[in-house]
């Protein structure tokens, strides 16, 4: 049965005495609304240590001034049971005043150059400052051994690398698979709030992404698949941000072969989505 606390005392007594047996501690840092691409972090979690602790924090300072944090869906009795049954040890559910006890406008806040400011950093200015800043200070509170994040949020899984090497973090990141619809969706908690009618769609974007892939290996000009596949997603009915191809850093590609990653972020209807596929060219 799985054990939830907010007190930073009661996580870190149970983590220290797992620690103690020798046992090692994998994290799984969330913001809710869970669905079975996070129930899968769990599991693979649990493949890489012996416990597992999750956390449930819905993030104040990665939102921006036209992103609503109090409207964002919040599930505590089904996040908790989902948890629970995908094999996790601890739930970890801080409040806005233990994650910033001096208040959100007085926290330290910790930037990643370079990698955040481009693509999602570019269309959403400081959300990953944000991210850096929860993340820091949830390693240290949970102080685990292993810690995974989804492939789906490309960008934020390279921030995080980035912090972890940085600062010394002494943490293994593991990046899980993206998990799919049936359809190709990337799972997402924003694809509640799709539209019947918008939902179909939505599934375009795994597909554009594909042609990106086939794109580049055909040997299109980079501009030219990116071009392309704005406008296939603009066709669709999609508000595009980007539709770009970039190297594993996220960096201009050199000409060759090598490994890339195609991604993408647009809107369908009041819905923002993002996805991206890795390949070699």
């Amino acid at each position: 049965m799985i054990d939830v606390t907010s007190e930073l005392a009661a996580l870190r007594d149970r983590v220290t005495g797992w620690k103690r047996a020798g046992q090692q501690v994998a994290f799984v840092p969330t913001m809710g609304n869970l669905h079975a691409g996070h129930f899968s972090l769990v599991e693979l979690a649990r493949r890489h240590a012996d416990r597992v602790v999750a956390s449930v924090f819905v993030n104040p300072t990665q939102f921006g001034p036209n992103e609503d944090f109090s409207r964002y869906p919040r599930t505590p009795e089904a996040d908790t049971a989902g948890l629970d049954a995908a094999g996790c040890d601890l739930l970890w559910l801080p409040s806005v005043e233990t994650m910033y006890p001096f208040g959100v406008e007085a926290t330290v806040r910790i930037g990643v150059p370079g990698v955040t400011e481009t693509l999602e950093g570019a269309h959403r200015p400081g959300h990953f400052e944000g991210v850096a800043t929860v993340v820091a200070r949830l390693f240290n509170q949970v102080q685990p051994d292993v810690a995974v994040f989804g492939r789906k949020d490309y960008q934020q899984l390279a921030v995080i690398r980035y912090m972890v090497r940085d600062l010394a973090f002494p943490v293994e990141i593991i990046a899980a698979d993206t998990r799919r619809e049936a359809d190709g969706l990337a799972m997402s908690s924003r694809n509640q709030y799709l539209s019947a009618e918008e939902r179909p769609v939505a599934a375009e974007i795994n597909r554009c992404l594909q042609s990106m892939r086939e794109g580049v290996r055909a040997g299109r000009p980079r501009e030219q698949v990116e071009s392309e596949a704005a406008s296939r997603l603009s066709g669709a009915g999609f508000a595009v941000d980007y539709a770009v191809v970039r190297d594993r850093e996220l960096g201009l590609p050199a000409t060759g072969h090598g490994p890339r990653v195609a991604l993408v972020a647009a809107r369908l209807g009041r819905t923002r989505l993002i996805d991206n596929l890795e390949f070699e060219a």
